[in-house]
């Protein structure tokens, strides 16, 4: 276990010490959250519009979708640390460590997922102060849905990086994957209003599933059933799946992901 709480508080300490890292994880969520979401909240302002959102505003339907946004870009990223540490040759000290390769990665995945729930719980406490309708008892669960989603991708993150030589390789990458899985992932608009095409590629993505989980334990939704009535609004839920089911698919990807990145480390080769 020792390989498992030093790599675990290394990455810990170093998210700490890298100020600009810090301040550019928040900056990213507030500008969705303040820009988007508080300028598309006045266009969805009308007594009607709440029928688009499963019940509820605007904000309170954006805010757990930003919040789990904030984790998996947190999670996601983490993996470039791997190809700085290659490229500065700690990697291949822990390559020849007597210590587990398997508990090292893990430690690694558990640091820095740790640390990605941290952000998504401060950003998650902001939108407590414009968006009306989150309930304080959902905070709790939604750190367990936030670590589990922020394994799943941090490791994913990992066993990518492992893979690649060159920082601009794994942006590049990221640039591609990330946005494409934000936008399909319901936390800004619901999945049942996107084209049937999209929704195939939604239920797919395990950020959908993550945003359906946290609007199950973060948002107060007593008008969900009232939206059918509403002529020429079409029905939305306020979520899609049930709580087990997005619990369920989160928890087996992030031991798949896991289980990944623990063979990809086992099998890593010093050059």
């Amino acid at each position: 276990m020792k390989a498992f709480t030093t790599m675990a508080y290394r990455q810990i300490k170093r998210f700490f010490r890298a100020r600009s890292r810090v301040i550019g994880m928040f900056v990213n969520p507030l500008m969705w959250l303040i820009f988007f979401g508080l300028g598309w909240s006045k266009v969805f302002n009308f007594p009607a519009a709440s029928a688009l959102f499963g019940g509820v505003d605007y904000l309170s339907f954006l805010a757990p979708g930003i919040t789990a946004m904030t984790i998996f870009n947190a999670s996601f990223i983490a993996g470039i640390s791997v190809i700085w540490d290659k490229q500065f040759g700690f990697l291949k000290e822990i390559l020849v460590a007597l210590a587990s390769r398997k508990e090292a990665i893990t430690g690694r995945i558990v640091g820095d997922s740790v640390m990605a729930v941290l952000q998504g719980l401060i950003i998650l406490l902001l939108t407590f102060t414009i968006a009306s309708s989150l309930k304080f008892s959902g905070v709790l669960p939604m750190i367990l849905i936030g670590f589990l989603l922020a394994i799943a991708f941090s490791s994913f993150g990992v066993s990518l990086a492992l893979r690649m030589t060159s920082m601009e390789g794994f942006q590049m990458i990221m640039s591609f994957l990330m946005l494409p899985l934000m936008f399909l992932s319901g936390a800004f608009y619901p999945v049942e209003t996107m084209p049937t095409w999209m929704q195939y590629l939604a239920y797919i993505n395990p950020l959908t599933y993550a945003v359906d989980a946290a609007r199950h334990v973060l948002v107060n939704a007593p008008a969900t059933t009232a939206t059918a009535s509403i002529p020429g609004i079409p029905t939305v839920s306020l979520t899609r799946f049930s709580l087990m089911t997005d619990i369920g698919v989160l928890a087996v990807l992030a031991l798949a992901f896991l289980a990944i990145a623990m063979i990809s480390f086992e099998r890593a080769t010093i050059e």
